[in-house]
C-alpha cells in the first residue's frame, strides 16, 4: 500500500488553479521528486499531503487515512518537513531547533534526540549545539533544518527546494547527507525541485509537474531514456543527454 496517495487533487487560488486533477503515489521507502517551474503546482501540492493546504477537490491519504479525516497538528508533528529557506527559529540554539519536534511531541530526553539528528545530518554537536543560525553558513543551517525534520524519527519527509540556494559544492554535499540519511532510515519522502538534474539525483521516481498537472512521470533511472514533449524539454535544459 502506498504511503501518500493523491487522489484528483485540485486547488485554485481565485481564478488562478494551482492543483488541476493531480494524481500521484509514493510506496513506503521511496523519494519522489516533483519538478517543475515557479507555478506549476508542486509546492500547493507538497503542502497538501501536512495539510498546510486544504484542497478544493479530490483528496490526499497518509498512511492510509485520508489527511482531512486527522488533525492537523498531530500530522504535522509526525512528517518531518524541510523549507525551501530552512525556517529555523532565529534566537534558539542549533540544538534548540533540532530538538524542537521531540520536545513537543513530550519525548524524554528531546535534546538528545537533537543532538543525534545534529550528527546525523553532518554537524558535530560538540561543536554546533549552542550556535545561533546567524552563525551558520547557508549549508550549516539547511542541515539544522535537516536535523529538525528528522529528530522525532518520522517515517515521512517533505522537502520543498531545500538545496536551491546553496552554492554547487555545498549543495552536492547537502544532497548526498540526505540521500544517504534517508536510506539508512528508510525513510518515505517527496522532494521539490525546479533542477530536473537535482530530482535525478536525490529521488526515486520524478513526477514533471506543468500548469498544475503532472506532465510526464518515470522512475528516475529512466527518465532520461524516456521523457517526451516538456520532459524532454527540461532535460535538455539541464544538460542530460535523452
Amino acid at each position: 500500500m502506498a504511503l501518500i496517495r493523491i487522489e484528483g487533487a485540485v486547488k485554485r487560488y481565485g481564478a488562478a488553479v494551482a492543483l488541476d486533477g493531480v494524481s500521484l503515489s509514493v510506496a513506503p521507502g521511496d523519494c519522489l521528486g516533483l519538478v517543475g517551474e515557479s507555478g506549476s503546482g508542486k509546492t500547493t501540492l507538497l503542502r497538501a499531503i501536512n495539510r498546510l493546504t486544504d484542497l478544493d477537490a479530490g483528496r490526499v491519504l497518509v498512511r492510509g487515512d485520508p489527511v482531512e479525516s486527522l488533525d492537523p497538528v498531530r500530522l504535522r508533528r509526525s512528517i518531518g518537513y524541510v523549507q525551501q529557506d530552512g525556517g529555523l527559529i532565529p534566537h534558539w540554539t542549533c540544538l534548540a531547533n533540532a530538538s524542537l519536534v521531540p520536545g513537543l511531541l513530550g519525548r524524554e530526553e528531546a535534546r538528545e534526540h537533537g543532538r543525534r539528528a545534529l550528527d546525523a545530518a553532518g554537524l558535530d554537536p560538540d561543536t554546533f549545539a549552542d550556535r545561533y543560525p546567524r552563525e551558520l553558513s547557508g549549508g550549516q543551517r539547511q542541515r539544522v533544518a535537516i536535523a529538525r525534520a528528522i529528530a522525532a524519527g518520522p517515517d515521512i519527509l517533505l522537502m520543498d527546494e531545500p538545496f536551491g540556494a546553496l552554492d554547487a559544492i555545498t549543495r552536492r554535499e547537502a544532497q548526498k547527507t540526505f540521500i544517504q540519511l534517508r536510506r539508512a532510515g528508510g525513510v518515505t519522502a517527496v522532494f521539490v525541485t525546479h533542477d530536473l538534474a537535482e530530482a535525478m539525483l536525490v529521488a526515486t521516481d520524478v513526477a514533471v509537474m506543468r500548469a498544475g498537472r503532472v506532465a510526464f512521470q518515470a522512475p528516475a533511472e529512466e527518465l532520461a531514456g524516456s521523457a517526451t514533449g516538456y520532459a524532454a524539454e527540461l532535460l535538455e535544459k539541464a544538460g542530460v543527454a535523452v
